[in-house]
């Protein structure tokens, strides 16, 4: 088992940075790649970034590449997905997620990959 809990969603005006966190617990972390996904009102799903267990690889959704970075700390058992330069368009609520088997499906974004997910946060982009 493990368990993901997010933190550091909030309301922040268009070109403002907010930084979100995610803390796991219950199996090594740094055995596991982990992906962060987002949820409009209304929308599906839809990938974010990922990293690999090591960090040493990432991937990003073409809507967010240059403005998102996507780290963890397999010390302090995080991943963190930093956010800049936000647009109303990134208001959804987050989630963090973790692929224990490492597949390289799951670092190119398919959501059906990930054992585990969290509670989400929410983040709220206003224009």
């Amino acid at each position: 088992q493990v368990q993901l809990v997010e933190s550091g969603g909030g309301l922040v005006q268009a070109g403002g940075s907010l930084r979100l966190s995610c803390a796991a617990s219950g199996r090594t972390f740094s055995n596991y790649n982990m992906g962060w996904f987002r949820q409009a009102p209304g929308k599906e799903r839809e990938f974010v970034a990922a990293i690999r267990w090591s960090g040493g690889s990432t991937n990003y959704a073409d809507s967010v590449k240059g403005r998102f970075t996507i780290s963890r700390d397999n010390a302090k058992n995080t991943v963190y997905l930093q956010m800049n330069s936000l647009k109303p368009e990134d208001t959804a609520v987050y989630y963090c997620a973790a692929d224990l088997q490492n597949t390289v499906k799951g670092l190119l974004g398919a959501a059906r990959e990930y054992d585990y997910w969290g509670q989400g946060t929410q983040v709220t982009v206003s224009s």
